[in-house]
């Protein structure tokens, strides 16, 4: 599985300019929306709000991966967002969040979903790679960092 595959430069915010969760989930979504106008970016809001109910997705280490599933969608979209101050987002460690990754997923596509999930983790736990990603000048360096790491992994 490539992560890039279901990632476009333009779903690569490189400067976020936010400071609270509510904020960060509801630019992921009007950024979907943008890519795949069929899908609201008040229908990603609450998928993605929903989930983080259930717990924060801020898995630590200056991490985040929000993701939930629709039916409005039939492939697996990702999306990834930089904030170099950092942003409060509730992780396990109480740290800020640099890095988020966003999936969403076909409501049928637990395999692909967990895959995913599984795969990003596994490419953020790189301290190397998440330097790059914070040395990053824009969207274009950040896709190619993604690419390269994504070809690796």
């Amino acid at each position: 599985m490539k992560i890039v595959d279901y990632l476009d430069e333009s779903l690569i915010i490189s400067e976020l300019a936010c400071s609270d969760k509510e904020t960060i989930l509801r630019k992921f979504s009007e950024c979907v929306s943008k890519k795949f106008p069929k899908i609201s970016a008040d229908e990603v809001f609450t998928i993605l709000k929903e989930r983080e109910e259930l717990g924060s997705t801020g898995i630590g280490g200056g991490i985040a991966i929000p993701h939930g599933k629709t039916k409005k969608i039939n492939t697996l979209i990702a999306a990834f967002a930089r904030s170099r101050e950092g942003v409060d987002f509730d992780a396990i460690d109480n740290q800020p969040v640099k890095f988020f990754f966003l999936l969403l997923a076909p409501e049928d596509s637990a395999g692909l979903h967990l895959k995913a999930l599984a795969k990003i983790s596994r490419m953020l736990k790189d301290a190397e790679f998440r330097q790059r990603l914070d040395e990053a000048e824009d969207a274009a360096q950040l896709f190619q960092i993604i690419q390269e790491k994504d070809d690796q992994v």
